[in-house]
């Protein structure tokens, strides 16, 4: 009888160190250092001048020519931030919100109207008519058109009033919110319109209710997108106002320029307050305006 003996026991093997040192390796070498390091100094390049921007603003005149231009102030001082807000600043910022909401929120409204309607409406000829005169409107920048536009401002009786630079600001923001806002609304499921209509919805119910909401990434993008454009106007109060009293900030950016070309300081200071507004908007919207530019894309 063959007697069989019961095979040696067998040691667990222990994960070698090997593998995970090359697979670190392999890691190292598929980042791409060139980019990043790209990418650094790209930075750096965009931000000195801000950065030089922000620290001249809180220099005196005479720290301003004595001093290294990239070195923090000796002495930090607020004359010059001073200087602007004394200098009719607070009229100036009002102006230009009342400018930047008076044209916006009109604009993004009748925009999310018009291509609600034009996704909506079906296949009519006047929808088609309007989709092609809203694109049209893209191909025709503000400089071929300003003196047609001081034409009628003067003829309407509006010159040098803020309700001259709210009326173009509101027509040349429509087209590119039509774009946007349209292709946003072919996105939606038909099957949600479908579904508030049986429910019994009408269509101006069904818009506000269902395609207001799911459309407020693209709404929140033409906003802010809007409102950078029609904040920094610089041809629009230059040509259809003469008042001081009726001036946006760009305009009294440029009054300051002119008025105290010396003091630099004062001037990047109003650069500084002109600035801060937009930059604070930015950040509320910003995670909706990413939303927005990325609809789509994984579609």
């Amino acid at each position: 009888m063959a007697v069989t003996t019961p095979p040696a026991p067998t040691r667990p093997s222990r994960p070698s160190s090997v593998g995970k040192g090359t697979s670190t390796t392999a890691k190292l070498l598929r980042l791409n250092w060139f980019g990043g390091i790209a990418g650094w100094i790209w930075l750096v390049i965009g931000m000195l001048p801000i950065y030089w921007i922000v620290i001249s603003s809180f220099k005196s005149q005479s720290n301003f020519f004595a001093t290294n231009p990239l070195l923090p102030p000796d002495e930090w001082t607020l004359d010059s931030y001073r200087l602007v807000i004394e200098s009719d600043f607070i009229r100036y910022f009002g102006n230009s919100v009342v400018v930047t909401v008076g044209a916006i929120v009109p604009a993004v409204l009748i925009s999310f109207m018009a291509a609600f309607a034009i996704v909506r409406g079906g296949n009519g000829w006047f929808l088609r008519l309007s989709n092609s005169l809203f694109l049209m409107g893209l191909a025709i920048p503000l400089q071929a058109v300003i003196i047609p536009v001081y034409l009628i401002i003067i003829r309407l009786r509006l010159y040098d009033t803020l309700t001259a630079m709210i009326l173009p600001s509101i027509a040349f923001a429509i087209p590119l919110s039509v774009l946007v806002l349209s292709n946003f609304i072919r996105d939606v499921p038909r099957e949600l319109f479908e579904s508030m209509r049986l429910d019994g919805c009408s269509e101006w119910g069904t818009m506000w209710r269902l395609a207001f909401p799911l459309t407020r990434p693209a709404l929140v993008t033409v906003t802010i997108y809007n409102a950078l454009g029609v904040w920094n106007n610089f041809l629009l109060p230059l040509i259809l106002t003469q008042n001081p009293d009726r001036r946006t900030l760009p305009l009294a950016l440029w009054t300051f320029q002119g008025q105290y070309g010396v003091n630099v300081p004062a001037v990047l200071a109003s650069v500084v307050l002109t600035t801060l507004p937009i930059l604070v908007f930015y950040a509320v919207g910003r995670r909706q305006l990413l939303s927005g530019l990325t609809a789509g894309f994984g579609k």
